[in-house]
């Protein structure tokens, strides 16, 4: 199995593994993704957690698939999925993470980045291009001039770029990009897909704003809320049901 899943404590762990190919994506391993975040989200994950084996998170695409131009288009849905689902997502990134890899990376809503994590977009050494929707979420999150850089040059940059330019938000390996999805799940879920609605739309966008008003006045009218002042008054956790 290319992908492994596990859940505990409302955290799903999603591992790419293929080893071989330094957890080179073909479809089948897209798919196989897509089913377990979609089975982790079924299952109650609050939380999700995007790792590889073997020291990288992912080399890429196999090229025999960009042979074929429904691969990339699946990608995109398969990316755009990802980036909506309604809880945290974490990637723990170490060893290569470029092009498809990089593309996993952008879609999660934070990064934890080790030592030897690299960064990259070879599209110019090999003819191809990324969607327009890799290009945005690559300008926000490396900022534009990182991300001309990446894309223009081939450029590699390694895990202090990734500090310095913010595109890694922590430091760290598997076990910290767990205790930050794990601090993650326990917050109010509401808040965090509302959220997430907001930060994804862009302010010209009427029905997206409109999507987060939404979720805006459903946050304002929860238990949840009811919930999170009671706590701060008791001065204890409080514990969030996403109603």
């Amino acid at each position: 199995m290319p992908v492994h899943a596990s859940l505990a404590d409302q955290v799903a762990v999603l591992t790419l593994d293929r080893p071989a190919r330094r957890n080179a994506l073909d479809l089948e391993a897209l798919e196989e993704l897509h089913a377990a975040v979609v089975e982790a989200l079924d299952s109650g994950a609050r939380a999700l957690v995007l790792t590889g084996a073997g020291g990288h998170f992912s080399a890429g695409a196999d090229l025999v698939e960009l042979e074929d131009v429904s691969f990339t288009q699946r990608l995109a849905e398969v990316l755009e999925h990802l980036a909506a689902v309604p809880v945290t997502t974490v990637a723990a990134v170490e060893g290569a993470c470029m092009g498809l890899g990089m593309q996993l990376a952008l879609a999660c809503d934070v990064r934890v980045v080790g030592g030897t994590a690299r960064f990259g977009v070879p599209v110019a050494r090999l003819g191809l291009m990324v969607d327009h929707w890799t290009l945005d979420r690559l300008a926000r999150c490396w900022g534009e001039g990182a991300a001309r850089h990446l894309v223009l040059t081939a450029a590699v940059l390694d895990a202090d770029d990734a500090w310095r330019l913010g595109f890694a938000q922590q430091r760290g390996g598997l076990d910290d990009a767990l205790a930050l999805a794990t601090a993650a799940a326990r917050l109010a879920p509401l808040t965090q897909a509302g959220s997430k609605v907001g930060l994804g739309t862009r302010h010209d966008d009427e029905a997206g704003l409109g999507r987060y008003e939404a979720a805006f006045a459903r946050a304002w009218a929860s238990e949840d809320l009811a919930e999170g002042r009671a706590a701060f008054t008791e001065r204890r956790e409080p514990t969030f049901r996403g109603h």
